[in-house]
């Protein structure tokens, strides 16, 4: 009878035999027991790369042609958008309006729950059609389930207007895997906490949306090789850091970058081109230009 009540259900819904009795367990015994749950998450997410391709591409045309990348979800999956789309501005040196996180019930729910915000399908377009959607941006909704109707209401408004649409779930065939052009299925299975969708299935959705954003900014130029060649020198470790990518790139001393970025007004880009073309803040800016922004056919060294 207890058993008759998992069968049958989602994936996210289903219970974990491995942690059936892990309140039982020792503290080492009960880490590892979780630990060893997780390992399935990044097999779920190799797998489902295949499927991340067309949205990479999708998302590097977007930016290119001024559209905007655009995540949709409710509770952790909404949490997890919005993160991801804070970090970009400091990270790549991007406007916030580029890459964006919208939550269901807004920014009150990323630190607590708002009851009943994701089961409302209008308030997910309406929250899209605030934002102006337009046919040049990529939308990508998040929910474990799949099944969420505020992120369902959302992917059906982005497709009357004509942006491209994508999906990521934990679950094989959802709803929203249905409703999107390009659906990113990672299929994680039960939780060890059943029904905690924070916990494997938030964990491959940060990886997903870790790749997508990383993936495009670096095909957007806004890395050489490894190097975050867009960073905001906005605190000491950061003026630290630029200084030392100004120093490789260009291939000059400590006190030369320093002189150099500020000379740029702290742009590692066009500080790199100014030295290695000896030539002008503006006359770097405009090669930087030529490129498409791309730093690679100006440095010094990589």
């Amino acid at each position: 009878m207890t058993t008759a009540l998992w069968e049958g259900l989602i994936p996210t819904e289903q219970r974990q035999p491995l942690t059936e009795a892990m309140d039982t367990l020792d503290p080492k015994a009960l880490l590892e027991c979780l630990h060893s749950v997780n390992t399935r998450v990044h097999k779920a997410v190799q797998a489902a790369l295949p499927q991340l391709l067309p949205l990479l591409e999708a998302a590097t045309q977007a930016l290119r042609e001024g559209g905007r990348l655009l995540y949709v979800g409710a509770g952790t999956s909404g949490r997890l958008g919005v993160l991801d789309a804070s970090e970009c501005p400091p990270t790549f040196g991007v406007p916030p309006e580029w890459v964006q996180g919208i939550i269901a019930g807004g920014s009150t729910a990323l630190t607590t729950a708002v009851e009943g915000a994701e089961d409302d399908p209008q308030a997910g377009a309406a929250d899209l059609q605030a934002l102006g959607l337009n046919p040049k941006d990529v939308v990508l909704g998040l929910s474990a389930s799949g099944g969420a109707p505020y992120v369902l209401g959302a992917m059906a408004y982005a497709q009357q207007v004509g942006a491209t649409t994508g999906g990521c779930s934990c679950v094989a065939g959802s709803p929203l895997s249905q409703a999107v052009q390009w659906p990113v299925e990672v299929l994680v299975g039960a939780e060890a906490l059943t029904g905690s969708t924070r916990l494997k299935a938030g964990t491959a959705q940060k990886l997903v949306l870790n790749l997508l954003s990383t993936a495009t900014m670096v095909r957007l130029g806004k890395t050489v090789g490894n190097l975050m060649v867009d960073v905001q020198p906005t605190n000491h470790k950061l003026r630290l850091r630029a200084n030392r990518l100004v120093q490789h790139l260009a291939g000059v001393s400590e006190a030369e970058a320093t002189a150099l970025l500020q000379a740029s007004k702290g742009h590692v880009k066009t500080a790199v081109v100014m030295a290695t073309q000896q030539t002008t803040r503006e006359a770097a800016q405009a090669l930087l230009a030529s490129t498409q922004g791309q730093l690679r056919p100006w440095v010094a060294q990589t």
